[in-house]
């Protein structure tokens, strides 16, 4: 018995030291896998600043240097765990994964589409890999250009610097400054056509056509004052009659004013007639000759003192004086002044009556300096009156004011505008329109452009969705279309609507570069 006992033995403990180590391969290589998994998985979370991506804290609170909340962002706190042969590959991947930013918060970066959880704006695919934002390239075509403040891209520096708050400027090379326009915070955008058909963005070709340099510009109308006369006396006389007795009335040439009475003018009267009686009853030659020149004398001082033709006439076949002469209107128009009542007193010099003939009237315009290079003598314009609807009036410059006024900068143009049917009434404002000598040029519709304050510019068609802000230098100017002298070449064509949502995307576009470093 002992011998097949001591015959067993060493198999026995051959078993047992088989299960020991296959107990323990087994533990280990399962703790081993679930460690890693473990790994892999464990994150932590972290509060960044979305305007100062370096300030990252391990609880909620304000940047130090903005005072913005800290959004929550998760990072990992362990690198998953690989084969070296596999690690080359999956870094070559992960730096050719694509980016998704947000254009108001770069610091919000993901890898994958999605919305900002700051503001909800879509994320913005970036341009380039990580490899190429992290790793340098050696090349001259990456020289650096200049540095920019990464809060204020009007700051740029030729040397490394830092700014008001401790930020280091970010580099701006060569290749990324050389895309800047000439627009000032703007940069060129990429719109595909789907999004084109949904913001019902059109486009216009700039061509040769025929313009005509117009200007439009308020007007008033007013009184000739050449048109302008005052009826006054030239004797001491007593107001009887006032015929014409309210302001606006028409006269007609000849039609009755008021009558007066004045004894200097009963004395001449009384006067001519006895010289009349003298050159009757004497008809020799010298006393018919004296008498004649007394007759001459006494009706020249008659017509002098204004007493009207037909009085004289009517006093040389009556042969009778009249106590009160009566006075008319030497000229056809409308009464604007009236100072004369009955039994009034006038003295010499006295204006009892002021008529202004209306079929001829002024109207002022108003020329800023910029146009008046436009207006000439002679020049034609069309005016429009909200009183007449229906009636466009055309006027012709007849003088030009040389000097502007000093606090309006503008300079007065009048034009003379037949008004034989009395429509147009002093103290009217309407719209004038100048316009000049039709000519051929290059030109594009008035709405492409977008106003700077200082200039004008507009969104160039690239191509294959891309549209580059232009500045634009501008000549003369029609109702829809506008001279382009500079900046612009035939046959490109410009954004005409929907250009300033591009606009906006430009300017969104602008401010990511600037933050970026480009």
């Amino acid at each position: 018995m002992k011998t097949a006992s001591t015959k067993w033995l060493p198999w026995l403990a051959l078993v047992i030291i088989a299960s020991v180590g296959l107990y323990i391969w087994l533990f280990w290589g399962n703790s081993d896998h679930t460690g890693t998994d473990s790994t892999q998985s464990l994150t932590t979370e972290i509060y960044t600043c979305p305007m100062d991506p370096q300030v990252q804290e391990d609880k909620p609170g304000k940047c130090p240097i903005c005072g913005m909340n800290l959004v929550l962002r998760k990072a990992d706190l362990t690198q998953p765990k690989s084969d070296k042969s596999e690690s080359p590959e999956k870094e070559t991947n992960s730096e050719s994964t694509e980016k998704y930013q947000c254009p108001m918060h770069p610091a919000i970066v993901q890898d994958h589409p999605g919305d900002c959880p700051i503001c909800g704006m879509k994320l913005v695919k970036m341009k380039g890999s990580a490899s190429d934002q992290s790793k340098p390239s050696s090349s001259s075509s990456h020289k650096v250009a200049f540095y920019r403040s990464p809060m204020d891209p009007n700051q740029t520096s030729p040397v490394p610097r830092k700014d008001e708050m401790g930020m280091d400027y970010l580099p701006v090379y060569e290749e990324d400054s050389s895309g800047d326009t000439d627009v000032k915070d703007r940069a060129a955008v990429e719109i595909d056509p789907t999004r084109q058909q949904l913001i019902g963005l059109r486009t216009a070709k700039a061509e040769r056509a025929g313009i005509a340099g117009g200007w439009r510009t308020v007007g008033r109308v007013e009184i000739d004052p050449t048109r302008v006369s005052r009826i006054n006396v030239k004797v001491t006389g007593f107001v009887e009659h006032v015929f014409v007795d309210f302001v606006g009335r028409a006269v007609k040439r000849g039609e009755p004013l008021f009558t007066l009475y004045s004894p200097d003018l009963l004395a001449a009267q009384q006067e001519y007639v006895l010289a009349l009686e003298n050159r009757k009853n004497n008809t020799y030659d010298g006393q018919a000759a004296m008498y004649d020149a007394v007759i001459s004398a006494v009706r020249k001082k008659l017509k002098n003192w204004d007493v009207p033709e037909s009085a004289i006439a009517r006093l040389e076949e009556t042969r009778e004086t009249t106590k009160a002469l009566t006075f008319t209107s030497p000229v056809s128009g409308v009464v604007t002044s009236k100072d004369v009542v009955e039994g009034a007193t006038l003295e010499p010099g006295a204006v009892p009556y002021e008529i202004t003939d209306l079929n001829v009237a002024w109207v002022m315009a108003d020329a800023y300096q910029l146009d008046l290079a436009q207006v000439h003598m002679g020049t034609r314009a069309s005016m429009s009156f909200d009183a007449l609807p229906d009636r466009v009036i055309i006027g012709t410059v007849a003088f030009v004011d040389p000097i502007l006024d000093v606090q309006s900068r503008t300079a007065k143009v009048r034009l003379e505008v037949q008004n034989e049917d009395g429509e147009l009434k002093p103290g009217m404002f309407g719209e004038v329109l100048f316009r000049g000598e039709s000519r051929e040029s290059l030109t594009i519709p008035s709405d492409a452009l977008i106003p700077t304050g200082r200039g004008f510019y507009v969104f160039v068609a690239l191509g294959e969705g891309r549209f580059e802000p232009r500045s634009v230098k501008l000549g003369e100017k029609s109702s829809d279309r506008v001279e382009i002298i500079e900046g612009l070449s035939e046959g490109e064509s410009v954004v005409t609507r929907a250009n300033f949502l591009v606009d906006s995307e430009s300017s969104l576009r602008a401010a990511l570069s600037a933050v970026e470093g480009n």
